[in-house]
């Protein structure tokens, strides 16, 4: 059932509006830094040189950034172990796999459309 944004915002206020939080989490979660990191957690927890091979082409700034941004909005959780050398993991929280159980279907439509649309 496709719901459109007037009946989300007859159910949910005026969200998506100028200035509302909607807009603040859209821009973290579906930034193609953000979208990448967190499509790259599904597979599990990795660590910050697993992320970075992963995700190919973001920065060390960017990377950091974007693991900051994401653990700040309490879909990732950074676990530090007090070894030599430190280790630090990434993974999924509970609010991240619920967004990415909703967030996969869209990026699989993207993987098998991406193709065709900029063949156009």
């Amino acid at each position: 059932m496709v719901v459109s944004l007037a009946q989300i915002r007859e159910r949910s206020g005026e969200v998506f509006t100028e200035g509302c939080p909607t807009r603040v989490v859209l821009d973290h979660i579906m930034s193609k830094w953000g979208v990448l990191v967190l499509l790259a957690l599904t597979d599990g927890t990795h660590r910050w040189g697993e992320l970075r091979r992963e995700v190919e082409g973001i920065s060390e700034k960017m990377l950091a950034s974007t693991l900051r941004t994401l653990e700040a909005d309490g879909l990732v959780a950074r676990t530090s172990y007090p070894e030599v050398p430190p280790r630090v993991e990434y993974s999924l929280t509970e609010r991240g796999h619920e967004l990415m159980e909703r967030m996969l279907p869209l990026v699989e439509w993207v993987a098998r459309e991406a193709g065709d649309i900029v063949a156009r």
